[in-house]
């Protein structure tokens, strides 16, 4: 397949991009920078624009874009930004795959759809939940539209805390897990969807050759854990202690709102990649942050 592929920079990108290239895919990266190689087509989101030619022959887009969600407070203007990283690019790309005629768009999304779930089991068929994440998601993933009322196949992936060894969640923890001072958030109970970043490449390459899979896919692991859970699992993989809490009021003092929705609880289950017939190579937290 010729593979276009948005935020190729990215976490997720950075890890897709040689997999497919190893698979013996071809990838076309979309750059807002100016282009430096022969792999590399520009495109400006903001202006709507993308380089004449830069989709000729591509079978499929792939589109990681986003600002990071926890990087910093959630002022009236980050918002914004987290808003508009994420829907004018998938807006762009949608109405350039549903007018190229390209059968398939791969879009991310998040978990964040699902809101504040407690300890109740949630799939692919559960309705948007509250809260400014779950906002987000609804008109992130209304953005494809266009491409989807185009008859594409759009395929709206739900991605959890993502863990890598050099990124995502672990690389914020496990300094502070190392040095002794890892900690629960808040009581700990809520639930943290966690998938190994092996299986987000693995579930985009599945969907991108199973063509009966569309619409949202939960692309995290099959046995989500509390934040204790968590917490006591890197504890043990970096052989320190965590004795502390941080609790709801420290948190919400650092982070602002930010904080509430790091405390929604939400045990998601990947329902259509399981009923697909995925198979995940890490299911257990503490198999997948030994093998980080």
């Amino acid at each position: 397949m010729r593979v276009a592929v948005a935020g190729s920079s990215g976490l997720i990108g950075t890890a897709l991009v040689p997999e497919l290239r190893s698979a013996g895919h071809e990838v076309l990266r979309l750059v807002r920078r100016a282009v430096v190689g022969p792999d590399e087509r520009g495109w400006d989101p903001p202006a709507g624009t993308i380089a004449a030619g830069a989709l000729d022959g591509v079978d499929a887009v792939v589109n990681l874009c986003g600002a990071g969600v926890a990087d910093r407070r959630w002022t009236h203007a980050r918002k914004q930004v987290l808003l508009d990283s994420r829907v004018e690019p998938t807006e762009v790309l949608a109405a350039a795959v549903a007018d190229a005629g390209i059968p398939l768009l791969v879009n991310a999304s998040a978990v964040g759809w699902y809101g504040d779930t407690g300890d109740r089991e949630v799939d692919e068929t559960e309705p948007a939940g509250g809260g400014f994440l779950a906002a987000l998601c609804r008109q992130w993933e209304a953005a494809a539209d266009r491409a989807r009322e185009a008859g594409v196949r759009v395929v709206h992936l739900r991605v959890g805390h993502v863990l890598a060894a050099d990124g995502g969640l672990l690389a914020r923890l496990r300094p502070l897990f190392r040095l002794g001072l890892g900690a629960r958030l808040g009581n700990g109970r809520q639930y943290m969807p966690w998938i190994h970043v092996a299986d987000v490449v693995s579930a985009i390459r599945f969907v991108l050759a199973d063509g009966s899979v569309s619409g949202p896919v939960n692309v995290s692991a099959p046995a989500p854990v509390t934040n204790a859970e968590l917490t006591r699992a890197l504890a043990r993989a970096v052989r320190r202690p965590a004795p502390w809490v941080v609790p709801r009021f420290a948190l919400r003092v650092v982070l602002g709102e930010v904080a509430d929705e790091i405390l929604f609880g939400q045990r998601v289950l990947p329902r259509a990649l399981l009923d697909a017939g995925f198979t995940f190579r890490h299911t257990e937290i503490d198999a997948a942050l030994t093998a980080l």
